[in-house]
């Protein structure tokens, strides 16, 4: 994996934008259809902190849910949601790397909130996942689709200047991060799925000073936090000019900042026996 798809990672920062957040996965999951066994076997690939893995569980309380993740400081905060759950089921978490999880068991749903845009070639990926799905069984996910936006623009044209691009060259994401919706469309339909596929644009409202930036330091910021992390002269000095670059794109009204985020949906549904 490249330094773009494995920055350190910090729960804290992460969760203090929870709430927004957590609604694309809500909306996400008010899509999927009903699963194909009672009770469910789910896996959530690229689970974060775990708590949106819990939403899993209060749709489908008897369900035995996995969360993957690769970041040991995320898995560290999953812990209070591990175990038995209200309604009979359970929630564990492994560690995984989603460029080369291979499925150990049959799912009635995988599902993914956030992650995917950070694993190279996971088109590629999707044979194998859908061969794992119970006949009748989803596979949903929603990724940003705002890498074109000001948010990951200005920190993309930063790093490309004199000063910057020898520490970041190939750190940050770039636009082939995501696929444009109907790749995926197109990609589900021919591996024999009934796929729904849509975008829907956020307009988050965020409070404080600077919300934007402390929004990035929280994703898309991360990889060059990480690439910077042993120059911490560096490191400020790279998010200052990004902070005053992103003050001009975002600017701040009496009522708060408003990050317009663009997000695309997919639910595949795999065909009954």
């Amino acid at each position: 994996m490249s330094a773009a798809t494995t920055p350190s990672w910090d729960p804290s920062q992460y969760l203090r934008h929870a709430q927004h957040r957590a609604r694309p996965f809500a909306d996400l999951l008010a899509h999927v259809p009903a699963l194909p066994r009672d009770p469910a076997r789910i896996a959530d690939l690229g689970c974060g902190p775990g708590n949106v893995t819990t939403q899993l569980a209060e749709r489908w309380p008897a369900a035995h849910i996995t969360g993957y993740d690769n970041s040991p400081e995320m898995l560290a905060r999953t812990k209070e949601y591990a175990g038995p759950t209200a309604g009979g089921g359970r929630l564990d978490f492994a560690q995984a790397d989603l460029t080369h999880w291979a499925p150990p068991e049959t799912y009635d749903l995988i599902v993914s909130n956030a992650a995917l845009q950070w694993v190279p070639g996971h088109l590629e990926s999707f044979p194998a996942w859908l061969d794992a799905l119970a006949p009748g069984g989803a596979f949903a996910f929603q990724v940003p689709n705002n890498i074109d936006a000001p948010l990951h623009a200005l920190m993309r044209e930063l790093a490309a200047t004199a000063r910057w691009k020898d520490l970041l060259d190939g750190v940050l994401r770039h636009e082939d991060s995501v696929h444009d919706p109907l790749v995926y469309l197109d990609r589900l339909a021919r591996l024999g799925c009934e796929a729904d596929v849509w975008e829907t644009t956020y307009m988050q409202l965020l409070p404080g000073e600077d919300p934007v930036l402390d929004w990035a330091k929280g994703t898309g910021l991360r990889p060059a936090l990480t690439a910077l992390a042993d120059d911490p002269e560096a490191r400020d000095a790279f998010v200052d000019a990004y902070r005053d670059l992103l003050r001009d794109a975002y600017p701040t009204e009496p009522y708060g900042t408003v990050l317009p985020f663009r997000r695309l949906f997919v639910v595949a549904r795999k065909a009954a026996a």
